[in-house]
């Protein structure tokens, strides 16, 4: 794998549950843009085109919560910058950023996202 992403690959990210954080969720069916945000780059998983199922299942192994995600289009429509940034726990480790010079994706762009998000 490399830093390149296609336009359909998917992006997931674990958001905690209402019930340990309910600024990440609008209702129980959509979470609000704060699930976007993340002062130290915006951590998701590569789909990597692998099966939905096999994603969640490695995901549920670390994280508590549900499971959102988002395509790389999704993120290049808003000018969000994707990096692949695997680590000794996962090799499907990547950030999304503000842009190449910010890490912190604005206001705008995490309302994007958390509008166009699908909950797995």
């Amino acid at each position: 794998m490399d830093n390149t992403f296609n336009d359909n690959e998917l992006l997931y990210r674990a958001v905690f549950p209402p019930e340990y954080n309910k600024m990440f969720w609008k209702d129980e069916n959509h979470v609000s843009s704060a699930a976007f945000l993340d002062k130290k780059g915006l951590s998701v998983e590569r789909g990597n085109f692998r099966s939905e199922t096999e994603v969640v299942s490695d995901m549920k192994k670390t994280f508590i919560g549900s499971i959102i995600s988002v395509t790389a289009k999704l993120c290049r429509d808003v000018n969000a910058f994707i990096i692949y940034k695997p680590t000794k726990r996962s090799i499907y480790h990547s950030e999304i950023h503000g842009s190449n010079k910010t890490i912190v994706l604005s206001p705008s762009q995490r309302h994007y996202l958390s509008k166009n998000c699908k909950l797995i």
